[in-house]
């Protein structure tokens, strides 16, 4: 068999290298250090990401990346249409981080020979790469930055030792932040506890609003901060319900309709941020945010890496995790949380809890 030294050496440095990469925010956060490694093995290549058009502010300022196109493959349309966009970069290599046949498949009509990814599925006989742990249960959980990073180490790359997700944020997309912050009167001084109560998976990831409007009570009782509401599209209503039960004075961004960009230097002024377990709970990781996070329905050991400033809050019941998008009972994983013990984590994390 060959080994993963061979792999490498038996090939010339690519000339442009494409990332196929993750369609969830969190998933995507997750994924940057593949774009590290990728840079630090090959200086001189041309680093292109492709990622759905949502997700292209997230990533489009990395120090790593060369560029960032769009990626459409929900029809048959966007499939050739992209394909036809990676075509005209004419990649030596793909490396392919979701796990479709899909996603595989455009970079195939592509015309990239080089396809590396996981071996898993109906495209296993089409993809060279690594193949993922399995046992009598199936695929084995494991930290998704590990996951990604696999595909780098079966190549036969240095793969950073301790890998941390990093985001960054471009002057102009901070002066975009200030101006908004600015507004919301955010003054220097001020200590801003960021809450995140939706999720774009399902309802069954999402804290109850009126836990979210209790727990604002508390916090501005306890720590008299600002309390930034961070909603995305689709999630007024949310928004609406938790400042109409609470007495707090809570700051709305729903009007706004902040996108994933502009998120980040918003999420970046909070001195802790309370989200359930979604794409912005790894905005925090990356810049170094303290975190609190409510999860319910989902596998923890995806995400049991880099938890050093995060104090992750689930109970553990015989339904979970489900990874289900509506909860069919009584959302009791996610009842049972309460808004005592998220203050009780906040103050640990800031230092002010009890010793």
């Amino acid at each position: 068999m060959q080994s993963k030294e061979d792999r490498i050496q038996g090939n010339r440095a690519p000339e442009t290298i494409v990332v196929r990469c993750p369609n969830w925010v969190g998933d995507l956060i997750m994924a940057t250090p593949v774009f590290e490694c990728l840079r630090n093995n090959f200086p001189h290549s041309r680093l292109i990401a492709l990622t759905r058009q949502y997700n292209m502010r997230i990533i489009e300022d990395l120090p790593w990346l060369d560029s960032v196109i769009a990626c459409d493959d929900k029809t048959w349309g966007g499939i050739w249409r992209t394909a036809g966009a990676v075509r005209d970069l004419k990649p030596d290599w793909a490396v392919l981080l979701p796990n479709s046949f899909r996603s595989w498949l455009v970079l195939r009509l592509a015309g990239v020979s080089k396809i590396y990814g996981y071996r898993r599925g109906e495209r296993k006989f089409f993809v060279k790469g690594p193949e993922p742990g399995q046992n009598a249960d199936g695929y084995i959980p494991c930290p998704m930055i590990d996951y990604y990073l696999e595909i780098c180490n079966w190549l036969g790359l240095n793969v950073p030792e301790s890998p941390k997700p990093y985001l960054n944020i471009s002057p102009h997309l901070q002066g975009e932040g200030d101006m908004l912050l600015q507004r919301y009167g955010i003054q220097p001084e001020d200590l801003v506890i960021g809450l995140n109560p939706g999720a774009k998976f399902g309802s069954s990831k999402c804290w109850p609003p009126e836990y979210f409007a209790k727990l604002a009570d508390l916090l501005e009782k306890e720590l008299n901060c600002k309390l930034l509401l961070l909603v995305g599209p689709g999630e007024d209503r949310i928004a609406r319900d938790i400042i109409s039960g609470s007495e707090a004075s809570i700051i709305n961004t729903a009007p706004d309709k902040i996108d994933l960009g502009l998120l980040k230097p918003v999420t970046n002024r909070c001195q802790l941020l309370i989200t359930n377990d979604t794409g912005p709970r790894h905005y925090a990781t990356a810049m170094d945010i303290p975190v609190v996070v409510l999860m319910g329905p989902t596998d923890p050991r995806y995400t049991q890496s880099n938890l050093e400033k995060t104090v992750v809050l689930r109970h553990d019941l015989p339904c979970a995790p489900c990874h289900k998008k509506i909860c069919p009972t009584d959302h009791q994983c996610m009842r049972e949380i309460r808004p005592e013990d998220v203050l009780q984590a906040t103050l640990k994390l800031l230092g002010l809890g009890k010793k």
